[in-house]
C-alpha cells in the first residue's frame, strides 16, 4: 500500500525527479521537435510564466487526427485532474465568505451523509485526500454516466452508503473527495457548479476560451485520442460529463491555464486572498506533506503541481511560487503502455519552461515486453489449440495420476492467471477493467483477450483428452488398468 501511494504522489507531480539548474539547455520547441513524434500526440499547447508575465506560448498539430484543424494556444483542451484545483478554490473562497468552515465535517452541507460512515470526515481532509476514500473508489465513477443536470448530486447521493476504505487521516488520492466537494460547492452556493466556477473563477480571472464540463458536444475542443496497438485514435465526439466536472472537467485552451496559474502566484488578494492561495500550495497536513488543498507539492525543488489524465487527454500544470514561474503542457492523447506515453513530452516542455534539470523516464523496455506479450498470447493460445487438436491421439492417451495432472494442471493455472489479470491487476493499479478500458482500450482488449483464451485453452485441452475413443476409453478402465502411465 505505501508503495502503492508513492507511486501514485510521483506520477502526479509529473517531475518529481527534476531539480533546479540555472540556465535551460534549450528551447521549447526544439525540446518538441525531439519527443513529439514518439509520443504519437495529434497536437499539443503550452504557454509559461518568468518573473509573473507570460513570456511564451505555442502549438503544434492538429485537432484530430485526419482532420486540417492546426492547434492553437486558444484551442480549449480536457484538463483532468488539474480540475481539482478549482473546486479546490471554489471551497477556500466559500470559506473566505464564512460559509464553510474546513475543520468541520462536509455532512454539515450534506445531510446524507450526516449517520454513515464519512460522518466526521472534515472538509480539510477532502481537499488533501485524508478521508480514507481510496483510488479505486475513486475511479469508480468514470464508468457511470447517466447524464442529466442533476448527474453530480445523484452520483454523491449514491456514495453516502459507502463507507471509506481506510481510516480516516490515511493518505490516498481518490477523486470521490472532489465529487463530494463539488456537490458541497453547489449546496452552500446555491449554484449548480458549472455556474459557479464560470462566474467566481473563469471569468474574473479572464478565461473566455474556457469552460466547465456540462454534459454537451463541444466542437471548439482539441478531440481526445485513446491508444490503439501503437497507433491513436480519436473519439467519435467531443462530449463532456457533468458528474465528473469537480474532479477532472475543467476545459481550458494553454492561453487561459497560464492566466490561471499566473493568478495564484501574483500575491494578490483577488479570486481569493494571497494567504489563502498561499495555504493551497503548501503541505496540508503532517498526514499530507506531498499534497496542499488541490495541488501537490514537492518542497525540495520549490514545485507545485498537477497532472490530469482523462480519456484521450493528458496535461500538467507546474509552478514555482517563489520564482513565480509556471507552465503548462496540454496534448490530446493518453499513454499506451511502453508505446506512445506522453510522460516525458510533457515533463521535457516543463523542465525547459522552467530551467529544471531532467534526465528523461529511462528506458520503457520492461513496459513494451509486457504489452507486446499479452498482444501476442491469445494468438499462441489460439495455436495451442490447433496443435492440442491435431496431437488429439496423444493427449487422449494420457492416464493415471501424472497424466490427469498434466490434463487438469493448465487450467487451474489459466483460471488464476485470469483471475489476476481481470481482478487483481485493476485493483492493484486503483481502477476497475472497464476504466482501463476506457482510457486505454487496447490494453483492455488485450487483457480480457488474454484470460479468456488461456482458459479456452485449457477447457479445450480438457475437452480433447475426454472426448474420442482412448479417452472413452480412459474413462471406462479402472485405475492400474491398461493404459496406466
Amino acid at each position: 500500500m505505501i508503495l502503492a501511494k508513492t507511486l501514485a504522489v510521483m506520477v502526479a507531480l509529473g517531475l518529481s525527479s527534476a531539480v533546479p539548474m540555472s540556465v535551460p539547455s534549450g528551447a521549447i520547441d526544439d525540446v518538441i521537435d525531439r519527443e513529439m513524434s514518439s509520443s504519437g500526440v495529434p497536437g499539443l499547447a503550452y504557454a509559461a510564466v518568468v518573473d509573473g508575465e507570460i513570456t511564451s506560448v505555442g502549438a503544434r498539430g492538429v485537432v484530430r487526427l485526419g482532420g486540417e484543424t492546426a492547434v492553437t494556444p486558444e484551442t480549449p483542451f480536457l484538463t483532468g485532474s488539474i480540475s481539482k484545483s478549482f473546486t479546490a478554490l471554489s471551497v477556500m473562497q466559500l470559506v473566505e465568505a464564512g460559509e464553510i468552515h474546513p475543520d468541520d465535517p462536509f455532512s454539515q452541507h450534506l445531510g446524507d451523509f450526516s449517520s454513515g460512515a464519512a460522518q466526521d470526515i472534515t472538509v480539510r481532509q477532502l481537499l488533501s485526500h485524508t478521508s480514507g476514500y481510496s483510488t479505486l473508489q475513486g475511479n469508480v465513477s468514470h464508468t457511470d454516466r447517466s447524464g442529466g443536470t442533476d448527474e453530480l448530486a445523484r452520483r454523491v447521493d449514491q456514495l453516502a452508503s459507502a463507507a471509506p476504505a481506510h481510516a480516516v487521516g490515511e493518505w490516498e488520492y481518490s477523486n470521490t473527495n472532489y465529487q463530494i466537494l463539488g456537490r458541497v460547492v453547489e449546496v452552500v452556493s446555491g449554484q449548480d457548479y458549472q455556474s459557479y466556477v464560470a462566474e467566481h473563477i473563469l471569468e474574473p480571472i479572464g478565461m473566455r476560451n474556457s469552460f466547465v464540463a456540462d454534459g454537451e458536444v463541444h466542437p471548439s475542443m482539441a478531440t481526445g485520442h485513446r491508444p490503439w496497438f501503437g497507433t491513436k485514435r480519436p473519439f467519435a465526439e467531443n462530449r463532456t460529463y457533468r458528474g465528473t466536472a469537480p474532479q477532472g472537467g475543467i476545459v481550458a485552451s494553454a492561453n487561459d491555464l497560464v492566466r490561471y496559474l499566473q493568478t495564484m502566484m501574483n500575491g494578490h488578494d483577488d479570486v481569493l486572498s494571497a494567504e489563502g492561495k498561499s495555504a493551497m500550495m503548501r503541505q496540508a497536513s503532517a498526514a499530507s506533506p506531498f499534497y496542499g488543498l488541490g495541488w501537490f507539492v514537492d518542497s525540495d525543488n520549490g514545485t507545485v503541481s498537477h497532472s490530469g489524465t482523462s480519456p484521450g487527454f493528458e496535461t500538467l500544470a507546474t509552478m514555482v511560487p517563489t520564482e513565480k514561474k509556471a507552465v503548462v503542457v496540454l496534448v490530446n492523447a493518453g499513454s499506451g503502455v511502453g508505446f506512445g506515453e506522453t510522460t516525458q513530452l510533457r515533463n521535457a516542455i516543463t523542465a525547459q519552461a522552467l530551467g529544471l534539470e531532467y534526465d528523461g523516464e529511462g528506458s520503457r523496455l520492461s513496459q513494451k515486453t509486457l504489452f507486446v506479450a499479452l498482444v501476442l498470447l491469445p494468438f499462441l493460445y489460439a495455436l495451442s489449440m490447433i496443435w492440442a487438436w491435431r496431437h488429439r491421439m496423444a493427449i487422449r492417451a494420457k492416464s493415471g495420476t501424472f497424466g490427469r495432472f498434466s490434463l487438469w494442471f493448465p487450467l487451474l493455472t489459466t483460471l488464476g492467471a485470469a483471475w489476476v489479470i481481470l481482478r487483481l491487476v485493476p485493483n492493484l493499479f486503483g481502477t476497475p477493467l472497464a476504466n482501463i478500458r476506457l482510457f486505454q482500450p487496447d490494453l483492455g482488449i488485450a487483457l480480457v483477450a488474454t484470460a479468456v483464451t488461456g482458459v479456452l485453452w485449457a477447457v479445450f485441452r480438457l475437452a480433447v483428452a475426454y472426448t474420442g475413443s482412448t479417452g472413452t476409453a480412459r474413462r471406462a478402465s479402472p485405475p492400474g488398468g491398461v493404459g496406466r502411465s
